[in-house]
């Protein structure tokens, strides 16, 4: 990684600024319903309080669309973080303003304050230079440890280091880009990428961009369904994108002429409707009944996408195998991040995409047995298609 981080800064007495990816879940009462994203920032928070540093974070918080609306404050992400801490985290009801910054005027060497939600203010999204200035305002140097929003030009992204000279990598950002950029630019072979999902559509310029990078490219999920009806099989009442049959058709012709091995499942397991009490059946692909709809990865795929996934030494996954919300339905979707914990085992380098494929592991309970779990799903998803994410690029090269 080409970008300084704050291991490469003096923090001692200096106000912090830190974009944090607080996004966390909450249910009706305000619980956090799960904290990964905000005990993943504490590396970067406990070197800021060690090191002397006035630690003021601020994050977003689900879509209140520009306005003020406390179902979406991050009031209890205070809370838990000061929990984690052990420490007081003090809260900032604005995240600009005179209030706000006489509370960051008083804080002390160690302090740790939270800012309220940024999406509170359109400006945020709009990438509002004015409002960018009245965040730099609250700060002597930048950290970004927001992955999950770093392929957004926002306010608090990318916006915030033209006025801020000192803008660098936290220790999460740090790591996210190290996995990541190792599995893209410099992988140990053989490289093996799994997509999964519901879509093509979200999954193309990644397919294309991996064509000629991986040994393997294995598909699953729903959007398997789509490569079927472009072979011509009857696919029942299984997910389709029918405007992207004829893309399923090209991508399949180049995979024929490229070295790549390119694996779709030989079997699925199919039910009457999309329910988990559904009754359902194991058939090979080409086999499917017209009333039926494709939910999971059979077992023959299973032993398939294991074996190969086994072969390999650096491991990229991104999607479900089937509707892994659903308990009956769940069996690929495990298979396939166990087989992940048993590479990683043997001395390979697994990275789970953010997103669904994070959630679908953590259900698993296996997310500590990976080497990476990505806290960013459209980030990991941009970064695996080449793209340049704005937040990255615009901090301090070393």
């Amino acid at each position: 990684m080409n970008k300084k981080t704050i291991e490469n800064i003096e923090l001692k007495n200096k106000r912090v600024i830190v974009r944090v990816d607080f996004n966390v879940p909450l249910d009706e009462n305000q619980n956090i319903t799960d904290d990964t994203r905000i005990v993943e920032s504490l590396p970067t928070i406990n070197k800021i309080i060690a090191d002397g540093g006035k630690a003021i974070l601020m994050s977003h918080l689900g879509r209140p669309k520009g306005k003020v609306n406390l179902k979406y404050s991050l009031k209890p992400a205070a809370a838990r973080l000061s929990e984690l801490i052990n420490k007081e985290v003090k809260f900032a009801p604005d995240c600009i303003g005179d209030e706000t910054k006489k509370i960051v005027n008083s804080l002390q060497s160690g302090d740790v304050l939270l800012l309220e939600n940024l999406r509170f203010y359109d400006n945020e999204e709009k990438n509002d230079p004015e409002f960018a200035k009245k965040l730099s305002e609250l700060g002597d140097v930048y950290v970004n440890d927001a992955f999950g929003s770093a392929h957004r030009a926002h306010a608090s992204t990318e916006g915030i280091t033209k006025y801020i000279s000192i803008a660098v990598a936290g220790l999460l950002m740090e790591k996210e880009l190290n996995y990541l950029g190792q599995a893209v630019t410099n992988p140990k072979r053989p490289y093996c990428a799994i997509l999964g999902g519901a879509k093509i559509s979200g999954k193309i310029d990644v397919i294309n961009n991996l064509f000629g990078k991986v040994d393997t490219l294995i598909i699953g999920g729903g959007m398997a369904f789509t490569f079927y009806k472009a072979k011509g099989y009857e696919i029942g009442s299984s997910l389709l994108e029918e405007e992207k049959v004829e893309l399923a058709k090209e991508i399949l012709k180049k995979a024929e002429t490229s070295k790549i091995k390119f694996i779709l499942p030989v079997d699925v397991v199919v039910a009457n409707e999309f329910k988990n009490e559904s009754p359902s059946q194991v058939v090979a692909v080409d086999k499917m009944p017209a009333d039926k709809m494709g939910l999971d990865i059979g077992p023959e795929t299973i032993k398939l996408f294991s074996s190969e996934i086994m072969k390999s030494n650096t491991i990229v996954w991104n999607g479900p195998m089937g509707v892994f919300e659903f308990d009956n339905f769940e069996k690929g979707t495990f298979a396939i991040a166990e087989a992940l914990v048993d590479a990683t085992s043997k001395g390979a380098i697994t990275v789970v995409g953010g997103g669904d494929s994070a959630a679908a592991i953590a259900k698993a309970g296996l997310e500590k047995k990976v080497s990476h779990v990505s806290t960013g799903g459209g980030a990991s998803l941009e970064f695996l298609e080449g793209k340049i994410l704005p937040g990255v690029a615009a901090l301090n090269n070393k």
